[in-house]
């Protein structure tokens, strides 16, 4: 009994009460981010909502255990003077410290994921290094979101109100032998517990629980999110490389099927002149060319120019985009290469000899530039421009007009706009991209134009009508070069953004942007409404077919506008799980396996359909194309043969 005494009792209910007050939290942090995201996150009542929190628990426990590693360590760990009142106020410190920069991350998340679908992972850290904004950035999103601040202030004011409840009363030890092997018999089996809450289980597993874990437990899969909480998809996601070689066909099943070069014999005697306009978080629901048969209730239209052009247009009102940043976008636009759960432009492998329309224009005696008015390096288009072996990059810096400067991101949409009609083209043939930036977050327009465009909706709605207005004023002056005639135009956006009508809602149409071929010369033929599925990648291959590049192209997008029909394949990733439209159905892929099944029509992923259509002949062959797809994306991409 004598040996029971030194069990430390007090200390290690002390402990796990402060244990049990972060799950506490992290339950109302996981509330808090359904109720401000339950637009998108449909959940159809207070028991389904139940199940999902508590299956999240298990995601609790690995993110507070990471988080308080040291504190339990400290709390623990046999050096008499634990029950002491200084030692118990710098474990107070470390407490609130560690636990105030993990709770913080949820609650970006209750804005933010309406524009990312995911919740916070380490990727962020990609974008914020090539940012030297983030300050404005932050002070911007807490005056447009003050109830961020205020909630998150007054959770962790009442988490210290009951910290402070339940104290450790200072105790020395009577005898040290029984003290400190009790306490090495805690420690030990703490951390066999603690190494079970990491992986999320005490079984032989072959990995500890990752974001695809979260899926098991939902019924649609963006509930994932609500299972998950912002910590644990930031922790399990830093120094992660989910890039490995998988085989699940040979090689002659994916020359066959997936096609990853394509050859295009098109005769062109004057080679035209291409610009690519990636405009920013320029979501397909913006847009009233693309939305003409959608059967939305009271649709409105923000941009008026813009349906005007695709009038005149060969358009495609069936594209998404094959990733959720704006340097995914740039990578599958510019090179055709989507990014799936991790980004292709922040892994390892990026940088490598990449063909892309930026090579094929530049082997064909092209003059390419990149323009976007941020300060040069921003988002790493630089650094990606580099790789893709642009002649020239134009940006805040070369724009040297720190006037036309919007504070935070970049120059405002309409001076930089004419900058790049008046500057690209001096030599011919050319290939210049434009990365626009006035249509994000924190939505704002040039003071000078309040009141002239729509407040529309929500936030997103003035800033995308400012755009739309500096593209026309761009034309009044495009037309006026000498280039403009022999010109093929594309229009694209990067990734969507801030959604209003239930439609675009749905998992899959996170994804839906528009897509723009626009030729003032008759000649290419660029015109009508072509209702097949397209995306990003398949921009690349188009182009190269229309300036007639006779050579095989490197490509897992196809050219939309040749003879020659490749099986369209359409890619993204949630960032969770990878996503293909293939003939009438919906994959969805873990990496292994085809974990769900869906009618192609069913874009909010409602009704998986896997155990309905076992035996089926299509959907056999196409999860076995989805996988073949995958199979020859990580060959090439770690194997370094994107050329």
């Amino acid at each position: 009994m004598k040996l029971f005494k030194e069990f430390r009792k007090q200390e290690v209910l002390v402990l796990l009460y402060r244990l049990f007050l972060a799950y506490f939290f992290y339950q109302i942090a996981r509330f808090l981010f359904w109720f401000f995201n339950r637009g998108l996150i449909k959940i159809d009542s207070v028991s389904e909502y139940f199940s999902l929190a508590y299956h999240g628990i298990a995601f609790d426990t690995t993110a507070i255990l990471y988080v308080n590693a040291l504190f339990i360590l400290l709390s623990l760990i046999p050096i008499v003077i634990n029950t002491r009142g200084g030692y118990q106020k710098f474990l107070f410190w470390l407490y609130f410290m560690t636990n105030g920069i993990a709770y913080a991350m949820n609650f970006g998340d209750f804005v933010y994921f309406k524009f990312s679908q995911m919740r916070l992972t380490s990727a962020a850290i990609q974008v914020a290094k090539h940012e030297d904004n983030m300050f404005r950035v932050f002070t911007a999103s807490i005056i447009q979101n003050p109830f961020i601040l205020i909630w998150f202030v007054a959770l962790m004011a009442l988490w210290v109100f009951l910290y402070k409840r339940l104290k450790v009363t200072e105790r020395k030890p009577v005898k040290p032998v029984p003290y400190f092997i009790w306490s090495i018999l805690m420690l030990c089996l703490t951390a066999i517990l603690a190494v079970g809450g990491i992986r999320g289980d005490f079984k032989h597993s072959t990995r500890p629980i990752n974001l695809v874990d979260a899926n098991r437990f939902v019924k649609l899969p963006a509930q994932g999110n609500v299972v998950l909480n912002s910590t644990f998809s930031f922790l399990r996601t830093l120094n992660t490389n989910n890039f490995k070689e998988v085989h699940f066909v040979d090689q002659k099943f994916i020359d066959e099927n997936i096609h990853p070069y394509k050859l295009y014999e098109r005769k062109v005697t004057d080679r035209p002149n291409i610009v690519i306009f990636i405009i920013e978080s320029f979501g397909r629901e913006y847009s009233g060319a693309f939305n003409k048969d959608k059967n939305i209730k009271d649709y409105v239209s923000y941009t008026p120019f813009i349906d005007s052009l695709a009038n005149e247009s060969l358009i495609f009102p069936n594209t998404f985009a094959n990733g959720r940043q704006s340097i995914h976008g740039m990578s599958s636009v510019l090179a055709g290469i989507p990014s799936l759960t991790d980004a292709f432009t922040s892994s390892p492998y990026s940088n490598q000899k990449i063909q892309s329309i930026v090579s094929v224009c530049n082997d064909m005696g092209y003059d390419t530039s990149f323009y976007h008015g941020a300060p040069n390096g921003s988002m790493g288009f630089l650094g990606f421009g580099n790789i893709l072996g642009f002649k020239h990059y134009f940006g805040k810096t070369e724009y040297n007009n720190d006037r036309d400067f919007d504070g935070i991101w970049a120059i405002w949409d309409e001076p930089f706009l004419q900058y790049f009609a008046k500057n690209a083209g001096k030599k011919q043939p050319f290939m210049s991209t434009v990365f626009t930036a006035s249509s994000h977050h924190p939505f704002k327009i040039p003071e000078k134009y309040k009141g002239k465009f729509k407040k529309g909706k929500i936030v997103m709605h003035e800033p995308i009508e400012y755009m739309d207005y500096a593209v026309k004023k761009y034309f009044e002056t495009a037309k006026k070069q000498p280039w403009y005639h022999n010109t093929i135009f594309v229009f694209t956006g990067d990734h969507t953004n801030e959604m209003y009508y239930p439609e675009y809602e749905k998992a899959m149409n996170r994804f839906a942007v528009p897509l723009i071929l626009y030729s003032p010369n008759p000649d290419y033929h660029l015109k009508g409404v072509n209702q097949e599925p397209a995306q990003q990648i398949d921009i690349y291959p188009t182009l190269a077919d229309l300036i007639g590049y006779n050579k095989k192209i490197r490509s897992w997008g196809r050219s939309l506008v040749s003879e020659k029909q490749y099986q369209p394949i359409i890619a993204n990733s949630d960032g969770t799980v990878e996503q293909f439209i293939i003939g009438n159905y919906i994959y969805r892929f873990d990496g292994k396996e085809i974990v769900g099944i869906f009618d192609k029509n069913d874009l909010g992923l409602e009704k998986n359909l896997m155990s309905q259509l076992k035996g089926n002949a299509e959907v056999a062959r196409g999860e076995k194309t989805a996988k073949a797809w995958y199979q020859d994306y990580m060959d090439r991409v770690i194997n370094r043969r994107l050329h």
